[in-house]
């Protein structure tokens, strides 16, 4: 049959996507793009927040329509909203016909068998804190990065989080197994491998005994033809001097950490879970700043969380404006169900928008400034795309990550760049994106 996947939410549910393509390749079905071509229509999806939940709700709604206006049959949904809210999907939408958990992947297969054959309302759960199913994957981000997950689920247990609950407890993968297949993506021409788990500093506790991500990121970097390592996410709680040292001396990490604090203030850290404190936070900052002087940060930070008042939210004003942390995502508190934030004491939702806002205010003017101080500079440029109608080529240096940062448009006449790594300098910048010419080499 024609099948078609919908990817929702982060990198970890795009790779459980690629999973399920080519499980379904496998089988003999075929991929469409177009929903409204497909027989059957998977949509794989996020509950991390409310807005992502009520994005899958939508999707899920609109792709229940195509039943009664195109050839699709089969509604199929994965992943986060389907663990976390299986009871009343049954309940509410009855436009589907089949439910995947986040340890059910594998068997997509299976569920489009048993649909074909006229199965009622399917259900396939297993359990969360399995380890990880090693499954081929049919890579969906282009041609030049692929995303590379080391471990599953997450033990960090923050109190406004719902993601322990949802997707297990933390599982990493075998080192083995994730190095042999960054050497298939790396035969495949993938230049950038994009490191990624809920919290990779942790990774290896549960199967090792101790923390190893230093001791993997060796390993991958000896691998032929993977030119830049990018790590997502480290947790500031769980770095020590081995991590930082092969971060800083390797060649092919990209000094771009992307490390969620979420606030500064003590009692703030404290209320949610999280481990260390303000003082740590800012230490190992100016630790890796000092070992790595063209380091690039990336935070995620929440305001309005309990206990914030003006006093604390001052507080992580004032530590952004010093810090000069050249990328964040900030987002307001939201009380999830489930939670133990959401029966403490918080502002309501508009002050808490109104203090992203602010956040965001500081930030960009951080971020403005970064990009202004690399005109002049020449960068590695990892090219991914060519637009014919200006003759600009487009791709990203090692201070952007994809889809959530900002790109590097440069002069080069080569539409055959894509996928190379090419030397570009920079003459200006535009809207925080940078904008500059290829540098010839005689």
């Amino acid at each position: 049959m024609n099948v078609s996947f919908i990817s929702l939410g982060c990198p970890k549910n795009t790779v459980n996507s690629e999973q399920m393509v080519y499980l379904a390749r496998e089988a003999g079905h075929s991929i469409v793009p177009d929903p409204a071509q497909a027989d059957a229509v998977v949509v794989n999806t996020c509950a991390f927040i409310e807005s992502a939940t009520q994005e899958a709700i939508d999707t899920i709604i609109e792709m229940g329509q195509l039943k009664q206006t195109s050839g699709v049959k089969y509604l199929i949904v994965a992943g986060c909203l389907a663990q976390r809210y299986r009871k009343e999907i049954l309940e509410e939408l009855p436009e589907v016909d089949a439910l995947i958990g986040i340890a059910s992947f594998g068997e997509i297969a299976g569920v489009l068998a048993q649909l074909s054959e006229g199965d009622a309302i399917i259900e396939d759960f297993a359990d969360k804190h399995s380890p990880v199913e090693e499954i081929g994957r049919v890579v969906s981000t282009g041609a030049s990065w692929a995303y590379l997950r080391i471990a599953e689920g997450c033990n960090n247990c923050c109190s406004f989080c719902v993601i322990p609950s949802i997707r297990g407890r933390y599982r990493s993968r075998s080192m083995d197994a994730i190095v042999k297949e960054a050497e298939e993506l790396a035969q495949q021409g993938y230049k950038e491998l994009i490191v990624i788990a809920q919290d990779i500093t942790r990774y290896g506790e549960d199967l090792y005994g101790g923390r190893c991500l230093a001791t993997l990121l060796k390993r991958l970097c000896k691998i032929d033809g993977i030119q830049w390592l990018r790590l997502h996410y480290l947790y500031p709680d769980a770095f020590d001097d081995e991590l930082i040292d092969t971060i800083a001396s390797e060649p092919k990490i990209l000094h771009y950490l992307d490390i969620p604090i979420q606030h500064i203030n003590d009692g703030i850290l404290n209320a949610m879970n999280r481990r260390g404190t303000g003082a740590e936070i800012r230490e190992l900052f100016s630790k890796l700043r000092e070992r790595m002087p063209d380091v690039v940060l990336r935070t995620s930070l929440i305001t309005g969380l309990p206990g914030e008042g003006e006093g604390e939210f001052e507080e992580l004003c004032d530590f952004l404006r010093y810090a000069k942390i050249q990328r964040a995502g900030v987002f307001p508190f939201y009380p999830e169900d489930g939670t133990p934030a959401a029966k403490m004491p918080h502002v309501d939702f508009e002050t808490a928008q109104h203090r992203a806002n602010l956040v965001m205010g500081i930030q960009a003017q951080v971020m403005e400034d970064f990009s202004a101080s690399l005109i002049g500079e020449t960068l590695d440029v990892l090219c991914e795309g060519y637009d014919e109608e200006t003759g600009l080529s487009v791709g990203r240096c090692y201070a952007d990550s994809p889809d959530i940062d900002w790109l590097t448009y440069f002069d080069s006449g080569k539409p055959t760049l894509v996928g190379q790594i090419v030397p570009v300098f920079i003459r200006e910048t535009r809207d925080g994106d940078l904008l500059g010419s290829l540098v010839v080499k005689n």
